[in-house]
């Protein structure tokens, strides 16, 4: 174990349910690059400490929020694609988050494991191919999948459903507080994966 390992909380779990973005993959600067070029080639501007307060918030929600927060008329659907198309061309760059990768390694095949994300399933698929890890996770729930993104319980109460473990004995890794908030709206225990944030400016 390194100085840098998670501290688990003691209980008998039945599943771990992984966020991917900030806490599988150390993905969230290359995100805040995709978003902010995105938001400003739409006419708008996304300044980074929105960015990660609104971590795990689905795509649409996100414009969404912006346009509430702003006052802005951007489109949905067409901003959130051209923010994955740019997050999609920096993919080479995703490294995985080692504390993490650590869990991941040590409890593979032996307690089953998901992926609940707000990020859209081929972007999941293709950050954890980017990172080897693609066959550790037979089940993936992304943005698709459910109605009411994090903080609502419903993400993680999906997941637990499609491996049917009982929720209260699921242990959920994630980074932002949406993540949590909806991980003890469901019943679960968590752990709470140290946020990298960059502190270069871009």
């Amino acid at each position: 174990m390194s100085k840098n390992s998670l501290v688990l909380p003691e209980g008998n779990f039945q599943a771990y349910l992984f966020d991917m973005d900030g806490t599988i993959a150390d993905s969230m600067p290359l995100h805040y690059l995709s978003w902010r070029q995105a938001v400003e080639e739409a006419g708008g501007t996304f300044p980074e400490d929105l960015f990660y307060a609104w971590g795990g918030v689905p795509l649409i929600g996100v414009v969404e929020n912006l346009n509430k927060h702003f006052g802005y008329k951007l489109d949905p659907p067409a901003v959130a694609h051209r923010k994955e198309s740019i997050y999609l061309s920096m993919l080479d760059q995703v490294t995985a988050v080692p504390s993490v990768l650590e869990c991941i390694l040590a409890a593979h095949g032996k307690i089953p494991f998901a992926i609940v994300s707000g990020s859209p399933r081929d972007s999941i698929r293709r950050t954890l191919t980017t990172l080897n890890l693609l066959d550790y996770f037979p089940v993936i729930i992304g943005a698709e999948d459910y109605t009411l993104g994090k903080p609502n319980p419903e993400p993680f109460l999906t997941a637990a459903k499609r491996l049917h473990i009982d929720p209260s004995t699921c242990l959920v890794f994630e980074d932002a507080d949406a993540g949590i908030r909806s991980a003890e709206a469901a019943g679960m225990q968590w752990v709470r994966v140290p946020i990298s944030v960059p502190s270069h400016q871009y």
